[in-house]
């Protein structure tokens, strides 16, 4: 049986597409996050979405995770991502610092170019230039967490240096695996990935292996690798009800889909699980899906997100267990005693 020698960490991906008023979806999202921390899962990420509620629908990363921060003690949160470009350098790393702080040096901050073009036009800026602006974003984040003086002279208060350290890339490509390697920062690769017209049938370890790849090569000497996969998960007590809710899901989210520059995935429900690279089944069936994918090999972080099944809160909370129970153990993944009587804020300073 085919265990991953380097996963060390297992995390829960946020999924906030339910049919569903916001105060809901929100709601739903950090019982989810809590029920998590109860399974005994490492770590828990939340992605920030403008505008668009059917990509996600939270603006606002560091306000939740506050409100999650409070009914939690032990669980890692992160981002994942802050679109870093649209985006007020300063403040996130104002932001990021104080929630660092009031979780007890629990976050990690994850970032990453993305939005749409018509976000960044909401925001006034050109999408074309999102990589410049990202870089310099990040260069100001670091300057500003690590108390460097601001354009002005200003340094910020409260500094968390520490928070240099957690800082993860998310990227599509070789050259921003190489970028994250060479900042030292963590590497966050994609649930899925658009596959190009020169390779329709890639696997997912195809696309991704080349970024790992660059990411080890560009990694200082002595720097420790970080590296999630995300992953779409969702585990059931019965096959075919997995299967019911995949059909109404991955249906509903293939406009989308392919609006994101995805190929036509086929009509039967089995060739769009293969299209959005989603692992679904009773435990069984998941725990052999995932061991196809060649990836997950070498990371050291597996996150998984019940993205884009369809699957009411109650379901989504019974996968959260069952991927803790059975899936995750068969891979390699070791729940980590809970620490007693230890100062978490001191430990992470």
């Amino acid at each position: 049986m085919k265990r991953f020698a380097n996963l060390k960490r297992l995390g829960f991906f946020t999924r906030l597409l339910d049919e569903a008023p916001p105060a809901e979806r929100y709601r739903f999202a950090a019982e989810q996050i809590v029920r998590a921390e109860k399974a005994g899962l490492d770590s828990a990420w939340i992605a920030q979405h403008h505008f668009h509620e059917r990509e996600g629908g939270l603006p606002s990363p560091f306000t939740f995770l506050g409100y999650v921060a409070a009914q939690t003690s032990r669980i890692r949160l992160g981002t994942g991502i802050v679109t870093l470009p649209l985006e007020n350098a300063v403040r996130v790393a104002e932001d990021a610092a104080v929630l660092d702080l009031i979780c007890n040096g629990r976050f990690e901050l994850g970032v990453g170019t993305g939005g749409n073009p018509s976000a960044f036009a909401a925001f006034g800026l050109d999408s074309t230039q999102r990589n410049e602006i990202f870089a310099r974003n990040l260069a100001i984040v670091r300057a500003a967490l690590t108390g460097k003086p601001l354009e002005g002279g200003d340094t910020l208060y409260p500094q968390r240096p520490q928070l240099d350290g957690r800082i993860w890339q998310a990227t599509f490509s070789v050259a921003g695996g190489a970028r994250a390697g060479k900042a030292g920062d963590g590497l966050l690769l994609s649930r899925t990935q658009p596959r190009t017209k020169d390779g329709p049938k890639a696997t997912l370890a195809e696309i991704q292996n080349p970024i790992i790849d660059a990411y080890l090569e560009a990694l200082p000497p002595g720097c420790e690798p970080r590296i999630m996969a995300s992953r779409s998960v969702f585990v059931a007590d019965d096959r075919a009800e997995a299967m019911r809710l995949a059909d109404i899901g991955l249906r509903r989210a293939l406009p989308q889909f392919m609006k994101g520059g995805h190929l036509p995935p086929g009509e039967t429900l089995e060739e769009m699980i293969t299209a959005f690279d989603t692992h679904v089944g009773v435990a069984d069936d998941v725990i052999a899906s995932l061991r196809t994918d060649a990836t997950l090999e070498r990371v050291t972080d597996l996150v998984f997100q019940a993205h884009s099944v369809d699957a009411p809160h109650p379901y989504i909370l019974r996968s959260i267990d069952l991927v803790a129970e059975k899936v995750a153990p068969a891979l390699g993944w070791v729940r980590a005693a809970r620490p007693t009587g230890i100062n978490v804020l001191h430990e992470a300073e």
